[in-house]
């Protein structure tokens, strides 16, 4: 396997310290659209709203690990913004603390041009405000990073790099879901070509993503495929899921140098009121507990 695309990722990604204070969310694959009934991220809306006021509230640190923004289906990403402006009025707010960093993913690689960041994410019309209201307005967008600790660093990105169509490809890739897969998706077809959706697929780019965790001797949390998944001293490979689950979010939080697996899904008390409920899926698993490899 050759692991060039992967191994570039990180070549020049910045380096976030990471300490035993240091409260992270991880999370990837929200694939936000346009509002047509191709927006899959339109059913957990509420979902990730309620979960993002919850890390915001508790002062995390917000990381995207790539395909925030479905860009294969969609040709604006200033249209996305407009229909899910309430999530990027408070990712701004992340924005403003210095608490967001965003990576891109084979989904919304065009997010690597400097250009198109800043003509489309620099500012936004929201709905309270008469005029254009400042996003992201010096934001870089990046394709990896380093989360820097003294025993073991965590590297992020999105995982595409090891799927040849959807790294060195990807514009084949793009044409295919633009033309063929989007308007076969209205008649229950899925994607053959996609990581998350195809069983084979997604096995083997699980499989190299941990041989290079193993081989490189860091811990490697992506998205891509996402089957959220928590590693072990054995296996120092984890997937934050993603947000288009089909009753659910998962996501990665990193606190006191441990990594926990969570969801965030509807549940319903006695009374049968419903609430958004935060559940522990695996962990916590610590960097500490890899020190003995």
């Amino acid at each position: 396997m050759n692991y060039k695309h992967l191994d570039h990722a990180f070549a020049d990604a910045p380096v976030l310290e990471l300490s035993m204070s240091s409260k992270i969310v991880l999370i990837s694959d929200c694939h936000r659209g346009t509002g047509t009934s191709n927006d899959n991220f339109l059913k957990n809306q509420n979902l990730y709203f309620a979960a993002l006021k919850y890390y915001y509230r508790e002062e995390f640190t917000y990381i995207e690990l790539g395909d925030g923004d479905e860009l294969w289906e969609n040709r604006s990403l200033r249209q996305i913004v407009d229909i899910h402006s309430d999530v990027f009025w408070l990712l701004s707010r992340f924005y403003e603390k210095s608490r967001l960093y965003l990576l891109y993913g084979n989904h919304d690689m065009i997010k690597r041009s400097s250009s198109f960041v800043r003509k489309n994410l620099s500012s936004y019309y929201y709905s309270s405000g008469a005029q254009d209201t400042p996003l992201f307005p010096a934001i870089q967008i990046y394709e990896g990073m380093i989360l820097k600790d003294h025993a073991r660093d965590i590297y992020l990105t999105h995982g595409h790099q090891v799927d040849r169509l959807n790294s060195t490809w990807w514009r084949v890739a793009r044409f295919l879901v633009r033309y063929i897969w989007k308007p076969a998706e209205q008649f229950g077809v899925l994607d053959p070509t996609s990581a998350a959706k195809n069983y084979t697929h997604k096995r083997k780019t699980e499989e190299s993503l941990t041989r290079w965790a193993c081989d490189h001797k860091h811990i490697l949390v992506t998205g891509h495929t996402h089957r959220p998944m928590i590693g072990d001293p054995s296996s120092p490979f984890f997937n934050t899921g993603s947000c288009v689950h089909p009753r659910c979010i998962t996501c990665i939080e990193i606190e006191k140098r441990c990594l926990t697996l969570v969801k965030w899904t509807t549940a319903t008390r006695d009374d049968m009121t419903l609430y958004v409920a935060r559940e522990v899926l695996a962990g916590p698993v610590c960097i500490d507990d890899y020190n003995n490899e």
